[in-house]
């Protein structure tokens, strides 16, 4: 599957604009005639740390004939005839916002290795844009601007939201320039949306939980389920598979906060989302476990310990920071579920550099990588590494 939905798509050899004239495809080779090693491109992506970005790259395979909304994709000209002579090709990143915490700085370090590694392997012009003040409209007329001025040649995108960026992704496939968008499931006609399925994601959280609960001996029976921004379709769908899949295996589980029922957003501040738990665990006695289905897990675990609810009071969050760990490692938060942002963001320049070299689209491999007690020093030693810090 190259997307995050059920479309029927048929694969056929890519659609090209006349300047670039490829012949069924036999192996890895590119307009010029000249081999292009994509088995080495993703070994040097695995090498870099990027493992399912090298994974991706190796299922490469022939592009759709249809895209979501039937239409068809031919390469801009403009674009094959740079291929052609061998010439650097403009690759855009553009992402919802820089200044994110724990987010931003871990998809610059993606963005950052993958345009080191790919011009080992060809000639890319890389940029990457985030708008300032963040917000969707924002994002939307930054990318409008470089499409307008002739910048992009390829594109990869890591939305604001599910909807918000399905129209300049169908304009710039329109135009003929590949787009690739990552990190939230999207709408459009771009290749391959690259990030997890929500509602699987909530359903491997409430998996995760469980094998805890019993490995641990541990019962839980009131839950919350909350999140930095409740409005979106992957923060509900991550708590409706989490929900689903608690009560599925315990029977008598009550939810205080969930997606259909009294949501909890807590916001991605870290004061404002430390007090929000702080409110939630004085005026919920009863409750036993917090899952956060994005970045504000370490904050329910201080709010926990502050309370004293240390050994009594569970949780887990999605993604990687030190507190995260601190706090598996302190035994308050079972787990961590990764979801690789600097994955996310290496892959737009691999696929880009795959697809204009060899005419191969890189399907969506994505998948969550949980830390535990088990994987924490590994964890730890990962994250250090990837970050550059010393926790």
């Amino acid at each position: 599957m190259f997307r995050n939905k059920k479309i029927k798509r048929t694969l056929i050899v890519p659609i090209l604009g006349t300047a670039l004239v490829l012949t069924q495809m036999t192996g890895n080779t590119f307009a010029a005639g000249t081999s292009f090693d994509l088995a080495g491109l993703a070994k040097a992506f695995n090498a870099g740390g990027y493992d399912q970005v090298a994974a991706s790259l190796l299922r490469a395979d022939n592009p759709p004939l249809a895209l979501a909304d039937g239409s068809t994709f031919h390469l801009a000209k403009s674009i094959a005839a740079k291929i052609k002579a061998g010439k650097a090709f403009n690759y855009v990143e553009s992402i919802q916002s820089n200044g994110i915490a724990l987010f931003s700085p871990q998809y610059m370090i993606g963005y950052k290795a993958s345009c080191a590694t790919a011009k080992k392997f060809g000639a890319i012009n890389c940029k990457e844009v985030a708008p300032n003040p963040a917000g969707p409209t924002q994002q939307v007329a930054q990318i409008q601007a470089l499409l307008n001025t002739g910048q992009i040649d390829c594109l990869s995108i890591e939305p604001t939201d599910s909807n918000s960026l399905t129209d300049i992704t169908n304009a710039a496939m329109k135009k003929g320039i590949p787009v690739f968008t990552v990190g939230v499931s999207t709408n459009g006609n771009e290749f391959t949306n690259w990030t997890q399925i929500p509602d699987l994601e909530g359903a491997y959280a409430a998996k995760t939980l469980l094998a805890w609960m019993k490995k641990t001996g541990t019962k839980l029976t009131v839950f919350s389920a909350t999140g930095g921004d409740t409005t979106q379709y992957w923060a509900q769908h991550r708590m409706m598979g989490f929900e689903k899949g608690i009560k599925a295996a315990i029977p008598g589980a009550t939810f205080i906060n969930s997606a259909s029922s009294n949501q909890l957003n807590v916001s991605y501040d870290p004061a404002t989302t430390y007090d929000a738990y702080k409110a939630l665990l004085a005026g919920q006695p009863t409750l036993q476990f917090i899952l956060n289905v994005d970045i504000g897990a370490e904050h329910a675990t201080r709010a926990i310990h502050d309370a004293g609810l240390d050994g009594k009071v569970f949780d887990m969050g999605w993604n990687v920071s030190k507190g995260q760990l601190d706090g598996i490692g302190a035994g308050t938060q079972v787990a961590a579920l990764d979801q690789g942002w600097a994955q996310q963001s290496a892959f737009g320049a691999a696929a880009c550099m795959a697809y204009l070299h060899t005419g191969k689209v890189a399907p969506n491999t994505q998948h969550l990588i949980p830390v535990t007690k088990d994987n924490l020093d590994a964890a730890r030693k990962a994250f250090n590494k990837l970050t550059g810090a010393n926790n």
